[in-house]
């Protein structure tokens, strides 16, 4: 269940954050103001709080929806505001030079976002990116508070039943199992862009 959550809230972060971040580079004012509030509203609300929302406030709009799928929706809304700055920022390492170069050939603002600018942007965004997904993967287990039987529920729900500390420990030590292997993958996607371009 931790890695369907991390799995599932990931895709929708990236989507979120892919739109914010060339919401935000955009020649249109209010786009740039939606994006940016977007973001900044969700980088400083508890992640927590988003939760909680998703799992008791959306039920009372009349939408039924269960604890895994209002986990996902949250933490990738949550997420997809971190994504967006490292997609931003990705950007703006794209020298001014290549983006007048696409206009002068003639390609629209989504034509030179999609075959120079983004392109290029991805080599800067993927370690932010490698260290954003390793912390949702952490962030699965906030997903407990709301009844979701990721792992962290059920090593609470095991220490409950025989009082042995120590399954924390072995929680923890699975947690870990599971970041180095995705930490050691960035690093090696990274190593591998850096040489194809």
């Amino acid at each position: 269940m931790t890695l369907w959550l991390t799995f599932t809230s990931s895709l929708i972060a990236l989507a979120i954050g892919l739109l914010l971040g060339v919401m935000r580079s955009a020649p249109v004012r209010f786009l740039r103001s939606v994006a940016s509030g977007y973001a900044e509203f969700f980088r400083n609300v508890p992640l927590l709080t988003v939760l909680f929302f998703m799992y008791y406030g959306v039920p009372n709009t009349g939408l039924d929806i269960n604890p895994v799928n209002s986990a996902i929706i949250g933490l990738g809304i949550y997420t997809g505001a971190y994504v967006g700055e490292v997609v931003r920022s990705g950007l703006e390492t794209v020298s001014k030079g290549n983006i007048e170069a696409a206009r002068s050939l003639g390609l629209s603002f989504l034509q030179s976002m999609r075959h120079v600018q983004l392109p290029q942007a991805v080599r800067a965004a993927i370690p932010p990116l490698g260290t954003l997904l390793i912390a949702l993967l952490k962030n699965t287990s906030l997903a407990a508070t709301v009844t979701v039987q990721e792992l962290f529920f059920q090593s609470r729900f095991v220490q409950d039943r025989t009082f042995n500390p120590d399954i924390l420990l072995i929680s923890g030590a699975i947690y870990l199992a599971m970041t180095l292997p995705l930490g050691a993958l960035f690093s090696l996607i990274e190593r591998k862009w850096a040489i194809v371009r």
